[in-house]
């Protein structure tokens, strides 16, 4: 409990009941195990959007490696938020250690699920997760993680961290990979080569090869397509600016970050120097008020090489685009520098700063035959429980939590249009019908168009 915090709640119902006084009543945080007051602590997870804080910084062991590096002077301070989720990495740690085999990859998507039907409530997926995105809801007894919003991405529609993203920061998109493959590339024996060879499990989905080896095995052929017009893929291999989160665990991790380049334009205006030159940009890669030494404990277990060519390549990409912007010269040496072509840049470019919906998000939706086994599959979301989230009444995250938040189903096509042009779709259509909630019997009303032609 004290690791991973102890289960509360607020008084909610204080707030209605409470006699009229001199102060306002105050929802008071209630243990959800003893039913007693409680009091609020750091826990498992807390710094994901609170960038470490005082309680956290002395126990970062990031920060004992670089210890030299990285001040805690507040003028020396440095802050980037770093979403953490469910990594549905190639080599699961949470369902190797799970005793009752309640948690799987799904084949046709990898998919990492947890089967509440199997679920012992055991807790070691919770600890033997490294990343700490398992979770034990204390009133059903289960493990609960990210399900990737598999009843949306089954139709084509992103994950909703994805879509609600308002820095459009989020991609989703296609890998092949080779399955066979994975057990020997976590088996590296160097850290620093695991980066590496996580990228060679990954398959080329231009090389016919590999095409042909896809139809044999029955991949679909959208999804084939998918594989290649995935931005997931460019980000990765094309253009070498996407790392894994802490490739030492030999999880094999599915969810890649793009470093951050900090402010350093600013500083070096402020020096008095071009921030945008690109020789100004390259030597201050080095000096970065977030240190490569801390970026690369991060994303490529303490090799500072991979880290420092992606700042590169983000550096000259803002170099390049800026000559283009002024109506300049195109300078093919700044791309040749970090191993790229000019026209390279423009596509890196567009993907990472004007991509459009359909750019960001490259989902093939699930197909007819597998329908079943996925229909199936559905039944087993670690939220579909009596009184989860969509059930109404209590929630696991307190009274009242759970609400009903149903899979629009209904609004598929007008979703899908979204940000793909400049107008936005009218969102006001009629005559709909929740698939969800229709049992299969009768022709509700606004289920098929209607006809122009009453007679």
């Amino acid at each position: 409990m004290g690791d991973y915090y102890e289960p509360w709640t607020y008084e909610y119902e204080h707030l209605l009941t409470a006699p009229a006084g001199e102060h306002t009543p105050v929802a008071r945080p209630t243990s959800l195990l003893t039913g007693k007051d409680t009091k609020i602590t750091w826990s498992a997870n807390w710094d994901d959007s609170l960038a470490g804080g005082n309680e956290l910084a002395a126990a970062d062991p990031i920060l004992a490696k670089v210890s030299g590096a990285v001040k805690l002077e507040y003028e020396k301070a440095f802050m980037f938020f770093l979403p953490r989720i469910c990594e549905h990495c190639l080599n699961p740690s949470c369902a190797a250690s799970c005793p009752s085999g309640a948690i799987y990859k799904r084949a046709e998507d990898g998919i990492v699920l947890v089967d509440q039907d199997r679920c012992r409530g055991w807790r070691m997926c919770v600890t033997g997760c490294p990343y700490k995105k398992i979770y034990f809801n204390h009133r059903t007894g289960k493990a609960e993680k990210c399900t990737f919003c598999f009843p949306r991405v089954e139709i084509g529609l992103p994950t909703v961290c994805s879509e609600t993203c308002v820095g459009r920061l989020r991609y989703i998109g296609l890998l092949l990979y080779d399955a066979d493959a994975v057990a020997q590339a976590a088996a590296t024996r160097s850290e620093t080569d695991l980066y590496a060879a996580q990228r060679s499990v990954f398959l080329d989905p231009h090389d016919p090869r590999v095409v042909a080896a896809a139809r044999r095995t029955g991949i679909p052929e959208d999804w084939i397509e998918g594989a290649q017009r995935s931005p997931v893929w460019d980000l990765i291999m094309r253009y070498e600016v996407a790392l894994p989160l802490h490739p030492e665990y030999r999880t094999m991790p599915m969810v890649w970050y793009i470093p951050p380049l900090s402010p350093v334009v600013d500083a070096l205006r402020d020096t008095g120097h071009d921030g945008e030159d690109m020789g100004n940009l390259f030597g201050a890669v080095d000096a970065l008020r977030i240190p490569v030494e801390y970026l690369a404990e991060l994303f490529s277990a303490g090799d500072p090489a991979p880290v420092t060519a992606v700042l590169q390549r983000l550096a000259a990409m803002r170099a390049y685009q800026r000559r283009v912007n002024l109506g300049e010269e195109r300078d093919e040496s700044i791309a040749e520098a970090v191993g790229m072509t000019g026209q390279q840049m423009d596509a890196m470019y567009r993907l990472l700063a004007i991509a459009k919906y359909d750019e960001r998000y490259v989902i093939p939706a699930a197909h007819a035959e597998i329908a079943h086994g996925l229909e199936e599959l559905a039944t087993e979301c670690s939220l579909d429980y009596e009184g989860g989230p969509g059930m109404g009444g209590s929630g696991p995250f307190g009274e009242v939590s759970g609400r009903p938040v149903p899979l629009a189903v209904e609004n598929f096509q007008v979703l899908a249009e979204r940000q793909r042009s400049d107008n936005l779709p009218d969102p006001t259509t009629r005559g709909r019908v929740n698939l969800l909630n229709w049992d299969g019997r009768g022709r509700p009303e606004g289920l098929f168009p209607e006809r122009k032609d009453k007679s």
